[in-house]
């Protein structure tokens, strides 16, 4: 199994439609939430896509928003119903975690799921609220302290 990592204006149109179909398969058929999942964020030079993909097709995936030095947005974090339970969206977090290195971190983790996310480091702020009529709550990762360099 393949983890990708592809900054948003080096997504083929291959890949970004294999990533909206499962986004879409997950979000709107799965979970009857009847959104505008293309938001003209995919494509920017500040986004990037992480995704499990064996094959053809991607079983899980996630993106990065936000340039590096600045709170970053985990968002649209997905799994496949197939491939649930693989641990596959775990390891989507270490590396996204990875990729925003000591940067604070902020996302909108459905209600149902915000104590998956705690074992992250985020932690839930503020009340919870409606997004497209799935309850959702407010998470942010801090940042880590930056070390100094010695000699």
């Amino acid at each position: 199994m393949t983890l990708r990592s592809v900054a948003g204006p080096d997504l083929s149109a291959a890949d970004l439609h294999a990533i909206l179909r499962l986004r879409s398969a997950v979000f709107v058929v799965e979970q009857e939430c009847v959104y505008q999942d293309i938001d003209g964020r995919d494509l920017r030079a500040d986004t990037h896509h992480l995704w499990w993909q064996p094959a053809d097709t991607p079983l899980a995936c996630l993106r990065v928003l936000g340039p590096p030095g600045t709170e970053r947005r985990v968002g649209r974090v997905c799994t496949a119903e197939s491939a649930r339970g693989l641990g596959l969206g775990a390891e989507l977090m270490r590396a996204a975690l990875a990729l925003i290195g000591p940067d604070r971190s902020a996302l909108a983790a459905q209600s149902r799921v915000a104590d998956w996310y705690t074992r992250f480091g985020y932690v839930a702020e503020g009340p919870e609220y409606l997004d497209d009529g799935v309850p959702h709550i407010t998470m942010r990762r801090p940042a880590e302290p930056r070390r100094a360099r010695i000699g």
